[in-house]
């Protein structure tokens, strides 16, 4: 599943993300990539141990719990410290997949979704569309400021080429509670189908009723926590 959520930092937080990330000390972003996605990866990043970066990181977080979309298209079980990226003119990230697994100090997560928070607007570069693979052909994202993109993270992508501006988000990985990405995609759905029905016809209706427990118990069945 390929999802755009929508507004997950306000205006005024990416104001706030900007002002303290333009203040940073940006290094090579092959700090964070494996043994493959190196040879492909020019860009920069800010040290994921940087205060800014840990506080952005946990206004990020806070601002994920927050949005029912995330959690809901995610089952979040664990959400990985969000990281900063930035591609300038010439910069980009050639096809790769990324590490089926991250290390945040001692806690291992499984990557099984990947995520974009863009920083920039799209009028403030050209080029730098994330371009994600499926098996519906090519997907060329570039959203505003302050949504994001989740896709699987088994996906093959790749960050076009900038030929102007300067191209700045927040990225990161999640391990969901139902590792399957089929099965993510069928409980979006289904958890959609009961919000609308709900607002129609009333959360007691039988048929509501029915259709969240049957989200429930398929949920019981496909979750690992």
């Amino acid at each position: 599943m390929l999802l755009h959520v929508e507004t997950v930092l306000t205006p005024d937080q990416v104001a706030h993300c900007r002002r303290l990330l333009a203040d940073q000390h940006w290094v090579d972003g092959k700090v964070t990539a494996g043994q493959q996605s190196a040879q492909a990866k020019r860009n920069l990043q800010v040290p994921g141990d940087a205060p800014a970066a840990r506080e952005l990181g946990d206004l990020i977080l806070g601002a994920l719990g927050r949005n029912p979309a995330f959690v809901s298209a995610a089952l979040p079980l664990r959400v990985f410290p969000p990281l900063f990226n930035r591609y300038d003119a010439g910069m980009a990230f050639d096809t790769h997949v990324d590490n089926a697994i991250r290390f945040a100090g001692p806690v291992r997560f499984r990557t099984d979704l990947s995520a974009t928070l863009f920083l920039t607007d799209p009028d403030e570069y050209d080029g730098g569309e994330l371009i994600v693979e499926d098996a519906y052909g090519e997907h060329a994202v570039k959203l505003p400021a302050g949504d994001m993109i989740l896709y699987p993270a088994s996906s093959l992508h790749r960050v076009a080429p900038i030929t102007r501006g300067s191209r700045w988000a927040a990225f990161f990985w999640a391990q969901s509670m139902v590792r399957s990405d089929e099965q993510r995609t069928l409980l979006w759905n289904l958890d959609n189908a009961i919000q609308a029905l709900t607002v129609n016809v009333g959360q007691t209706d039988p048929d509501v009723v029915s259709l969240a427990g049957t989200y429930n118990n398929l949920l019981r069945m496909w979750a690992e926590v």
